[in-house]
This record gives C-alpha cells, structure tokens and sequence, in this order.
C-alpha cells in the first residue's frame, strides 16, 4: 500500500478504535488514520471525497467499516459506497462484532473486499489484525477523485 494511502476507520466504539490503530501500527502500517464515529460520518467524508476538486482531496483511501453503528449501519454504507462509480473504486474491509451468516452474505453481496469477525479474546483479535495488516502491505489503492 502507498504510503500517502488515508486509512478511513468508521466505528463506534472507543475502545475498540484504539486496538485497530494500535495493531495497526504493531503490523508496521504507518498510514495516517482518519475515525468516523458513526455512518452519518462515514457517508459525509464519503460525499465530500467524491465531490471535492481539491488536488490534495485526490488521494487513495481505503475503508475499514463497522457493521453495527449509530445513525446509519454499515451496511448502508457499503450500499452507497458500492452503488457509486468512484466511491465503489474504495476498498473496503468489513471489521465488525456480527459474525452471523447473514451480515456475511449480506456484506459480499454488496462488495466488501474482506470480511472480518472482531475476536472476543486479544490474542485472536491482535491475530486477525496482523492478516489485515498483511492485506494492507499487498493491495494497491486507486484514487478516488477523478475531478
């Protein structure tokens, strides 16, 4: 992954956020972050991303998403994201608390590029956070802004 790629975070929760950045980090991923506490902001930096004529607006980004969030839930995030020409270029990583069939299928029908069940234990979680690390180290990011 570049290194002027944004990493966007969009959860809810404190505590969880910290781990994700702090693993993040652990892995060797330096990106620099940028928290959405809910979908509402998820969806405006989204809108503002597509929108803007900003050359410094015109980076490659890339999305780790929550599932289950206040205002808008994930799913409607991803729905809006995937259904845009030059949003649904984003990659997305679904990290969240739902683990049942149904949020995955419901995910991959949608197009997230990588399902992820947040383990209860931290071992398993620091583990399922260095495979994101080592997804994030391989992928290339489009730009999103074509203005």
């Amino acid at each position: 992954m570049r290194e002027d790629t944004i990493i966007l975070i969009a959860e809810d929760d404190d505590g969880h956020f910290a781990l994700i950045e702090r693993n993040l980090l652990r892995t060797g991923i330096s990106n620099r972050v940028i928290r959405l506490r809910d979908g509402q902001e998820a969806l405006d930096l989204l809108a503002q991303l597509k929108n803007s004529s900003e050359p410094k607006a015109k980076k490659p980004c890339l999305l780790i998403l929550d599932i289950r969030m206040p205002k808008v839930d994930g799913f409607e995030v991803l729905a809006y994201m995937k259904g845009d020409d030059l949003l649904k270029k984003i990659p997305v990583i679904v990290l969240t608390t739902a683990g049942d069939r149904h949020a995955l299928e419901k995910c991959q029908e949608l197009g997230c590029n990588m399902y992820v069940v947040k383990p209860v234990e931290y071992d398993k979680f620091v583990e399922a956070m260095n495979r994101i690390g080592h997804f994030l180290s391989i992928i290339e990011v489009p730009v999103v802004n074509t203005n």
